[in-house]
């Protein structure tokens, strides 16, 4: 199966070794190695930027000796409240190299966030994106008693500034040449006194439960978890790869930045988040890691695209697509794919299937990989279908990213696969809790040793708070968060993410959190997709002037309804949502609402809309 799929797409180089026990070790290893070839791409108004191992290598070394020459000492705090952008990397790299703690802040976080991030971590240096940005900063600095400099990656708006605590990157990077002419050995010293225990990052979780807690990742522990991915997602200097997730996030900090630097791959910065349909087009990666929101949104644009269509496309597409699942079935199965079906696959292909991966920019994939929230079981199967393998990833802030994977050759839809090599999981018997222990656990969290003792068992355990179970090939499967579980008035335990899961394969639905505990039947509060909703509500002439209206009218309420009773037919009674209300605001990742990745935050949603809920059980 995997020659009809991998057909004209690259297949990796096997026992890839960079020595180093430290990300920065690895880096200059690296760089050393592949100097003169292309690492890091950007579109700057609307034109490629490239950058070469070499270039990144000088960039860096300039910005630690920038930092050095400013009285930055080992182990100072930085922290990056910017977008995920080349300026990112160069700024966490020069940092890690001069023996710094490196720290990242959505650049979605208020002021007041800012300052708790800076104060909490005693961030001495903040690299801030723009002018935007420098605002939060200059907002909060007053309470800030360890902040000295802040760094300002794009200038634009500010060359007329003159404040004696802001600089600019590029006269940072200049203090930095004079710096290393004038002491040579100064960063090499520092990286050489690195070690493996030392704190190197800080992830903040996203506090949906209270103030973010800043979990600490060691130098040993980065560089091991690097090491054990490219097993897992193998990949070398002829990849490319799309970096648009938050490089505060553990995921794309660990998959995006830090096994390229180990891989080779090329990082492909996008313009912006709403421009990542448009970017990942003409990047083509060959590996795409990507949160489910986003890959239910290409899903939802190709539906629309359907819709619009020809009939003869719509029939064209209909039969490839049920080729595509009849493959799709047998792969997951475990059978063998018949020479008649490879055929009639391969027309598919040429027929329709290559087209919708040409109009998503997964053309050229050997695989996806998705992470950081549930995904639906038949969101897996119609990627499956299309020729490309969804390989479900799961991991926490705590394990340094990916704990499990499903392995490509045994794709099991709602599993999160066997656990990786590299670290242990189990189930604790009593609560069904999924447990990890191994090298890549975080060191605990900064300034809260009450919070961290709490995390682990007695016997050195990390509790995830994920409820799941495993079966006989050893693959687990979360069943929800446990304190997410619903126990009904009639004593019924539910695992809502199931219902939401197969909600959200609907192209018309964007979140939904469903609703329960202590009460007599399940509601639903539901985020519908903006743009495949209007569409539908222009196609069927439903008046509306925004996006509330839009919300609010009756047909769209039928037609998120027929969604439901969809969803409701595959569940027992008692699991099935009996009344539902839209939220009626367009959210954003700006909004308290959401998460960094954009998922719904459960409690404080039921609790910002208690009034509607009320108003279903009345």
């Amino acid at each position: 199966m995997s020659n009809l799929w991998n057909a004209h797409r690259i297949e990796p180089r096997e026992g890839l070794v960079i020595e180093g026990d430290t990300i920065p070790a690895i880096f200059w290893n690296g760089v050393r190695r592949r100097g003169p070839h292309v690492w890091m791409r950007q579109k700057e108004l609307g034109l490629w930027r490239s950058w070469t191992w070499d270039a990144v290598g000088a960039i860096v070394r300039e910005v630690a000796g920038g930092l050095m020459a400013l009285g930055f000492s080992a182990r100072d705090t930085a922290s990056v409240l910017a977008n995920t952008r080349a300026e990112w990397v160069w700024a966490d790299l020069a940092v890690l190299s001069a023996g710094g703690v490196c720290n990242g802040i959505y650049p979605t976080d208020s002021p007041s966030q800012v300052h708790y991030l800076c104060e909490d971590s005693g961030t001495s240096v903040l690299f801030v994106e723009d002018e935007e940005q420098l605002d939060k900063a200059l907002e909060v600095r007053a309470q800030l008693p360890h902040l000295r400099r802040i760094v300002v990656m794009d200038m634009e708006g500010l060359r007329e500034l003159r404040d004696p605590m802001v600089v600019s990157l590029d006269a940072l990077r200049a203090l930095g040449r004079d710096h290393n002419a004038q002491h040579p050995q100064a960063l090499d010293q520092r990286m050489n006194a690195l070690r493996g225990d030392e704190l190197a990052i800080l992830v903040y979780t996203s506090g949906t439960t209270g103030k973010p807690k800043g979990a600490m990742h060691s130098h040993g522990a980065l560089a091991y978890i690097t090491r054990a991915y490219n097993p897992l997602l193998p990949q070398d200097e002829r990849d490319e790869r799309m970096c648009f997730l938050p490089l505060c996030h553990i995921a794309e900090r660990i998959g995006g930045e830090y096994l390229p630097v180990y891989s080779g791959a090329k990082i492909n910065f996008v313009e912006n988040p709403e421009t990542v349909p448009e970017n990942v087009r003409e990047i083509q990666p060959t590996v795409c890691t990507a949160v489910p929101r986003v890959w239910e949104k290409f899903y939802s644009a190709v539906a629309i695209a359907l819709r619009e269509s020809s009939r003869l496309q719509q029939a064209t597409y209909a039969w490839s697509i049920g080729v595509g699942q009849r493959v799709a079935d047998r792969v997951l199965a475990g059978q063998p794919v018949p020479a008649g079906l490879k055929l009639q696959f391969l027309a598919a292909r040429a027929l329709a299937l290559d087209n919708v991966r040409k109009l998503i920019g997964i053309h050229r994939a050997r695989f996806l990989v998705t992470g950081a929230a549930p995904i639906s079981p038949e969101l897996i199967r119609w990627y499956l279908a299309l020729g490309v393998p969804m390989l479900e990833a799961w991991g926490m802030t705590e394990t340094c990213g990916v704990s499990s994977l499903v392995p490509p050759a045994r794709i099991k839809p709602g599993s999160i696969g066997p656990a990786g090599a590299h670290n242990q999981m189990r189930i604790d018997p009593a609560s069904g809790e999924i447990q990890v222990k191994g090298p890549n656990v975080f060191m605990g969290y900064l300034n809260q040793p009450e919070k961290t003792a709490e995390s682990f068992t007695p016997d050195g355990w990390f509790r995830t708070g994920d409820v799941g179970t495993v079966d006989n090939d050893g693959y687990f499967r979360i069943t929800d968060r446990m304190k997410d579980i619903i126990i009904t008035a009639g004593g019924k335990n539910i695992t809502p993410s199931e219902f939401e899961n197969e909600l959200k394969f609907s192209p018309y639905v964007t979140d939904a959190v469903v609703i329960g505990d202590k009460r007599p039947f399940l509601t639903a509060i539901v985020m519908i997709d903006q743009e495949n909703v209007e569409k539908y509500a222009q196609d069927h002439d439903v008046p509306f002037s925004n996006y509330a209206s839009l919300a609010r009218a009756p047909q769209v309420q039928e037609l998120i309804q027929r969604e439901i009773d969809r969803v409701n037919a595959k569940f027992a009674r008692v699991e099935q949502v009996k009344k539902f209300f839209l939220l009626d605001t367009q959210l954003t990742a700006e909004d308290e609402e959401l998460t960094p990745t954009m998922k719904l935050k459960r409690k404080l949603v039921e609790r910002k809309y208690s009034p509607q809920v009320e108003a279903m059980y009345r």
